[in-house]
């Protein structure tokens, strides 16, 4: 460029020469992100990340878009078989610990059969129960709930017969809980049968009668 007499003074650049909203994605360099110095951690919660939102770029902190997967899974088995005619299991429980069996995260615990969640979330709660050894017209189990650590309810329950000595019968059942509260929202697991003369069978290291906790989501 020439110029008439002195050369002007070179100025910076500053935000007050550039209008607004003129920088489009095509002015960006396209190592704009992988350039910089990498974080080399999981972010803190506090942390930001720059987002659209319908269009409009806003702001949004890594506490919101963190967590994701399984992080809490465990099984628990009785390792005796059980018979009676109506009762809570409330004996012989014990986390299985046979054949590469490792709990997820830091897993349930039980007292005298009532299972207390480590932390609140969504968690699907299985059980499976397997009869044996004399015909019955009806053998069930059932998953109690408390959310006041006081009153339980049946949350499910399911029946089965056996008409032949010889065979073995299962039920299986499922809850999905919302524990927003470990310290009152627990589970306890009943069974039923029309005679005390069979068993819901226990093993210390087959899984035949228990039951398994996944944490789904935060609540």
């Amino acid at each position: 460029m020439s110029y008439i007499g002195k050369i002007p003074a070179a100025a910076a650049l500053t935000a007050d020469d550039i209008t607004d909203g003129i920088i489009s994605n095509a002015k960006l360099a396209q190592d704009i992100i992988s350039a910089d110095t990498a974080l080399g951690a999981e972010p803190a919660d506090t942390d930001e990340f720059l987002v659209s939102d319908a269009g409009v770029l806003k702001r949004m902190d890594y506490s919101y878009i963190k967590g994701g997967g399984i992080t809490e899974a465990d099984m628990w088995r009785i390792t005796s078989s059980l018979s009676a005619s109506s009762a809570v299991i409330t004996a012989n429980w014990e986390r299985a610990d046979a054949y590469g069996f490792d709990k997820l995260g830091t897993g349930m615990s039980e007292s005298s059969g009532i299972f207390t969640f480590p932390s609140t979330g969504h968690w699907l709660v299985s059980f499976n129960g397997s009869y044996e050894g004399a015909n019955i017209q009806y053998a069930g189990m059932m998953i109690m709930v408390t959310t006041d650590n006081s009153s339980y309810n049946q949350y499910a329950k399911q029946y089965t017969s056996l008409t032949d000595a010889s065979d073995n019968i299962f039920v299986h059942l499922e809850a999905l809980i919302d524990v927003t509260n470990t310290t009152n929202v627990k589970v306890k697991f009943e069974q039923q049968m029309a005679a005390s003369s069979g068993s819901w069978g226990g093993s210390t290291n087959v899984q035949r009668t228990g039951a398994t906790f996944i944490k789904l989501a935060d609540t």
